[in-house]
């Protein structure tokens, strides 16, 4: 099943989701190396600015680098949704729509298999094999540095603190590497060292997704 990019950034429909056995993996940003300033060596700046954070005005760089390929459709063999959210401290931080697409003179030409068609924290992915995207990839396509200790320019010490949990569950680690799966919760907060934050488990997606 193929649905033709409009000139909207609303979903074709929710498809079916598939969670297998997989078989080679996608490329991750991971392996995307930054420098102090959040330039990748693909050569695409990774923003460390405070948040709101825009989509890039090109992502096409950014598709590359984290080693997505951008299509004319959507492929719905293997589709189903992640869900993300960012606080900063008590503020939550807007997932702009559009994440994951490629726009020229303002309309949705192409678009990957990791992609938002709106503001909800939703993460589309849908692909026609089924390998493993990760967090990274999506936040490459975003144009947003994200290591333990950074998101953008939320950075972790001087008395702040960055925590990141997977369905209610602690992460430890880079959340780049972060597999994202079907209706997963991620949750990235930052605030005081002191606070101790309370981050959601689960998210309530539309009946079909």
């Amino acid at each position: 099943m193929v649905c033709v990019v409009a000139f909207t950034l609303t979903a074709c429909g929710s498809g079916t989701t598939n969670s297998g056995t997989t078989t080679t993996p996608a490329a991750s940003s991971t392996t995307v190396g930054t420098s102090a300033s959040g330039q990748a060596t693909g050569g695409v700046a990774l923003s460390v600015a405070l948040p709101p954070w825009p989509i890039p005005t090109d992502a096409t760089p950014n598709i590359a680098v984290a080693g997505l390929r951008a299509q004319s459709g959507e492929t719905l063999q293997f589709h189903y949704h992640a869900h993300l959210d960012i606080m900063d401290s008590t503020q939550p931080v807007v997932v702009p729509a559009g994440i994951g697409f490629v726009i020229q003179n303002g309309q949705e030409v192409a678009l990957t298999s990791l992609h938002t068609h709106d503001t909800t924290g939703i993460v589309h992915i849908e692909s026609a094999t089924n390998v493993p995207f990760t967090l990274g990839q999506v936040f490459t396509e975003w144009g947003v540095r994200l290591t333990s200790t950074q998101v953008g320019g939320l950075i972790a010490g001087n008395g702040n603190a960055i925590h990141v949990a997977v369905n209610g569950s602690t992460f430890v680690g880079d959340p780049a590497s972060i597999v994202l799966s079907p209706h997963q919760e991620i949750a990235i907060w930052y605030g005081p060292q002191a606070t101790t934050p309370h981050l959601p488990s689960s998210y309530s997606f539309p009946q079909g997704d």
